[in-house]
């Protein structure tokens, strides 16, 4: 005897079907992401540190995704080898000569694997061919390297502020000219002095002028400046005719 109802039925006919629905479409995503549904091929790199990457990361060509990483494995303690899956209609674009290397993708840094472009003139990576790659750069030795140049900039802050305060308490050569008054009055005073022994050697050159027994040098080199500049003014009066000429 049937002791169900049929609405208990029909429940349970949805929950069913609900069931089936979502194991169907996790099929599907699953698939999609494992290439299970496309035709593809196989190729194989190796690095020295995978920095994080995983199975099932996803591989790049061109900012495209083309495949997944198939399976990693240690060869021996300075290699480890990556196995790639990667979309067969994009062979050809893929050349022998392509390398591939470790990125990130997102904010939160998910690990993919790129594969760069190849010389076009070079024949495409066939299916199980090794290809070359680039080690990652590790990000624990990027923030080593900033907080090396941190210390050395705290250093350097450091050490400009004890020269100032030398400075300012007039401390070496450069506080003693800029605290010390009575070094800044003798450079003033040296500034006059020199001043003051220009004027005097320019009255001294006229003075030499009028005098009977230098006149006649100083009236010489008057005569070959009036002579140079009568030369340099006819030279630019032919040159300007040539110019006329050639505009005519």
């Amino acid at each position: 005897m049937d002791t169900h109802s049929p609405k208990f039925k029909a429940r349970l006919g949805m929950f069913i079907a609900v069931g089936l629905g979502l194991f169907i479409i996790a099929i599907f995503i699953i698939g999609r992401q494992k290439n299970l549904f496309n035709p593809v091929y196989k190729l194989n790199t190796s690095f020295h540190n995978v920095s994080g990457l995983q199975v099932g990361c996803t591989i790049r060509f061109s900012g495209i995704n083309v495949g997944t990483v198939d399976n990693i494995n240690i060869i021996n303690d300075s290699t480890v080898r990556v196995d790639l899956i990667i979309k067969k209609d994009v062979q050809r674009f893929i050349k022998s000569n392509s390398e591939a290397s470790i990125g990130t993708s997102g904010i939160i840094g998910d690990r993919v694997l790129i594969i760069s472009q190849g010389s076009s003139d070079l024949p495409k990576a066939v299916d199980g061919q090794y290809i070359t790659s680039r080690e990652p750069t590790e990000t624990d030795a990027i923030m080593k390297s900033l907080q090396v140049t941190a210390d050395n900039a705290a250093i350097i802050s450091n050490q400009l502020a004890e020269v100032m305060i030398k400075i300012n308490k007039g401390k070496g050569t450069l506080g003693r000219l800029i605290r010390d008054t009575t070094i800044a009055s003798n450079i003033s005073q040296t500034i006059v002095n020199l001043k003051k022994s220009s004027k005097g050697l320019d009255e001294n050159m006229n003075a030499a002028k009028h005098n009977f027994l230098l006149k006649g040098y100083f009236r010489k080199q008057d005569k070959a400046a009036e002579k140079k500049k009568e030369v340099i003014v006819k030279q630019k009066k032919e040159d300007q005719k040539a110019l006329d000429k050639l505009n005519k």
